[in-house]
């Protein structure tokens, strides 16, 4: 009954005529920047973070959440029409999408994803909707030694799902808290790294920070690889699933909702791994393996349902714990910050309309996506014909007024344009600027929470080992670190993430 209760909340803050237009503002700009190929969400959410100051908090929320999923969706067309993944959890949808449209089924791979990922989003907020409560409950026992063994162990996880060599990663984690740390010390007050500048005393601008490292940055990458997109299917047709087609994508969708909605809670590429997860148990499962990479809808359904599902249960440790499941969620629990309010546990009880109006929108959200994607396909393959080196001046324009519009101050431009001269020599030097958002959203919680448990330990370091939670969490994130460094789990990695680079 209280579940009830409190998703008629939800949908009574959702269900306002803000909210409802800034929701479908959200996915309609997610199935955007999915479409084209080189934006992608966490840049898009980077630059919008800046108009969201002024927005009243749960609606901020909602359209930035509705610019992640919606990417998932997007991504799907330009994977299916171009062989080409708007979104990097896309990328398997590719193989055999791309070759069912080639076979003249583009109508059918894209009602295939479209199903999918709304059957899969939509069992995938209930499981949020149910789970949160309680793992919020649960987390409110937790003290300072517990909160800072849990930081440590999402940092952890997140460098063994991540991209390329473990070593550079931590490399990242390390930048990102060092740049987290600048600004007033956490308890003294005492000015630290600043090199002199007063506008630093508060910290480097999240916003600054993260419009350069996945805007800026990104803006110079695919300047430099940009490739002409040639759309080959100017018309498609037959948006309809026959009943025979219906039959084979049922029990994909309905194990790629299952795989989805347990690998999306993982910290790192867990949208990403759900997809090749979903991909690889089709394959293996099937009657006809050898019909997977010539056009199997099966490869389809699966993915689709694998990576919106993980979307979308990527939201509960950020509503339960404050803890960012990947780079997306790290901007998100920036939003929340920016607006005020501490992310964890206590959002579900001090912020109940926000929390559960977020759960509702994704609902009402999905609904929008599948009414928007399948008429609007006309538009979305025009839009495939735009030459990014049109598209970049008004990005950088757009996102440059955002960010000083904040504070009104200069060394905020300054700093964008730093950070992103900053994370292009990153990409190039092949280390991954996610980690490094991770850290320095992290940061400054690991260390007060650092702080808090050595204070009320009396100084002693052993406070995190003899509680048996602490230690608990500690353990797995070791053994998350010695398996990511192990030969073949190292060698599947690089497989898992090809399409990154």
């Amino acid at each position: 009954m209280d579940l009830l209760s409190h998703l008629t909340l939800g949908f009574e803050t959702a269900f306002t005529a803000t909210n409802l237009l800034w929701c479908f503002v959200g996915v309609l700009l997610g199935t955007l920047v999915g479409v084209l190929p080189g934006i992608g969400p966490t840049a898009t959410i980077a630059m919008l973070l800046p108009i969201t100051f002024t927005f009243a908090p749960v609606t901020a929320l909602i359209m930035l959440s509705g610019i992640y999923y919606g990417a998932q969706y997007g991504g799907s067309t330009t994977a299916i029409l171009i062989n080409l993944p708007g979104e990097s959890s896309s990328a398997v949808t590719a193989i055999d999408g791309y070759q069912l449209a080639r076979k003249g089924r583009a109508g059918t791979a894209l009602a295939t994803a479209a199903l999918g990922s709304f059957f899969a989003g939509s069992v995938a907020t209930m499981i949020l909707a149910v789970a949160a409560p309680p793992l919020a409950k649960v987390a409110l026992n937790f003290g300072a030694a517990e909160y800072f063994s849990l930081l440590v162990l999402g940092l952890l996880v997140s460098i063994s799902l991540a991209n390329g060599s473990v070593l550079k990663a931590l490399a990242m984690i390390a930048l990102g808290l060092m740049l987290g740390a600048v600004g007033q010390d956490v308890t003294s007050g005492t000015p630290r790294f600043t090199l002199g500048f007063s506008e630093l005393y508060g910290g480097i601008s999240f916003v600054s920070l993260a419009v350069g490292m996945f805007g800026i940055a990104e803006i110079f990458k695919n300047l430099e690889n940009e490739r002409t997109r040639e759309v080959g299917i100017s018309k498609v047709t037959g948006l309809m699933l026959s009943k025979a087609d219906f039959r084979r994508i049922v029990a994909p969708v309905l194990r790629g909702t299952a795989l989805g909605s347990i690998l999306g809670i993982l910290p790192g590429g867990g949208h990403i791994l759900a997809s090749f997860a979903s991909y690889s148990a089709e394959k293996s499962l099937s009657k006809n393996p050898k019909e997977f990479g010539h056009g199997a809808i099966e490869g389809v359904a699966g993915p689709e349902s694998a990576n919106n599902a993980a979307a979308q249960t990527s939201f509960i440790p950020l509503l339960t714990l404050g803890i960012p499941a990947h780079p997306v969620m790290a901007l998100i629990l920036g939003a929340f910050i920016l607006q005020g309010i501490t992310p964890g546990p206590n959002v579900i009880n001090d912020q109940p309309a926000l929390f559960w109006g977020i759960i509702a929108s994704m609902w009402i959200g999905n609904a929008m996506l599948v009414i928007l994607n399948l008429p609007l396909i006309g538009l979305w393959v025009k839009m495939l014909t735009i030459p990014y080196r049109v598209l970049f001046p008004a990005i950088v324009i757009f996102a440059t007024i955002g960010c000083y519009s904040i504070n009104s101050n200069p060394l905020d431009v300054y700093s964008v344009f730093v950070f992103g001269v900053l994370g292009y020599v990153l990409i190039r030097l092949g280390c991954e600027p996610a980690p490094l958002l991770l850290g320095f959203v992290l940061g400054p919680l690991l260390e007060e929470n650092l702080r808090r448990a050595m204070i009320i330990s009396r100084g002693d370091a052993t406070v995190f080992l003899t509680r048996p939670i602490s230690a608990t969490l500690l353990a797995l994130g070791l053994a998350c670190v010695i398996v990511a460094v192990l030969p073949s789990i190292r060698r599947r990695r690089k497989e898992v993430f090809v399409e990154d680079d």
